[in-house]
């Protein structure tokens, strides 16, 4: 596969906590285990926000799933990073080294830019990576790579679709994929991600990672007929396309994801005239 044919990666973070950080950041002197600071930690947010959502910054990637396309939007591969040891920060090198790659394609994400990116940028802060390309900040500012507004460099579906916060996008990715057909959530959601990687469901986790990758290139390829760039029949040829090639990877067996994607998957239907 050439550099030039791959012209998007479409990706997905999901992450743990980071309980010595909690510890020495959060409550200094006391003496905290990883475990009992990241306890504290989720009792305190639960009973601030009613989630025990843990903030990007504390976070350490553990499974990344990237979906390369081509220029027409096909899907070429779909790959979890530094199978199967998982290790964050061999992760975060991997996904940095493959954008460059590829010749830095345009990222496409839900909702990656308060989220997914953040998590990715602090871990090549901590891991000591370069990425002169990705924080151009010399450059004008709608050139910048990190510019919100710079959909050359990254399309986060969640800006597109709440007008770049004008709107509350509620019901998010699941909403969005379960208006086309598509699982969305079935069965297992982020909040879930860390007690699972407590007791050892590394695989899990990486599963769900993809099929969140898979919602997130579906509801790409509708966006792209709302806002022109395809046909409304250039999608669905895509589409069949895609799920030809789920077909395919679900008969190797080398992962359960995709044999799960296709058991929930719905085709959509058109309004009758």
């Amino acid at each position: 596969m050439s550099q030039s044919q791959v012209a998007y990666l479409v990706f997905d973070v999901e992450a743990i906590a980071d309980g010595d950080l909690i510890s020495r950041v959060r409550y200094p002197g006391e003496n905290l285990s990883a475990g009992e600071a990241l306890a504290k930690y989720q009792e305190e947010q639960i009973e601030a926000t009613g989630s025990n959502f843990i903030p990007a910054t504390f976070m350490l990637p553990i499974s990344v799933a990237v979906a390369k396309l081509s220029a027409d939007y096909r899907l070429q591969d779909l790959t979890v990073l530094d199978a199967p040891e998982f290790r964050p920060h061999v992760i975060t090198g991997k996904f940095w080294q493959g954008w460059r790659h590829y010749g830095q394609p345009t990222f496409v994400t839900f909702n990656g830019r308060g989220y997914d990116l953040p998590v990715l940028e602090l871990a090549a802060y901590r891991y000591g990576i370069t990425l002169p390309e990705w924080f151009n900040v010399e450059a004008r500012s709608f050139d910048q790579s990190r510019n919100r507004y710079n959909t050359t460099a990254h399309i986060d579906l969640m800006d597109l679709f709440s007008n770049f916060g004008a709107a509350r996008m509620t019901g998010g990715l699941n909403l969005l994929a379960n208006l086309i057909g598509k699982p969305g959530k079935t069965g297992i959601d982020g909040s879930k991600v860390q007690e699972m990687y407590d007791t050892g469901q590394v695989d899990e986790i990486n599963d769900y990672c993809r099929c969140d990758v898979l919602d997130t290139y579906f509801v790409f390829l509708r966006s792209r007929v709302l806002t022109g760039h395809l046909s409304l029949d250039e999608e669905q040829e895509i589409v069949t396309a895609a799920y030809r090639y789920l077909e395919r990877e679900a008969e190797k067996n080398e992962s359960k994801a995709y044999q799960h994607y296709l058991e929930h998957w719905g085709d959509w239907e058109p309004p009758e005239e």
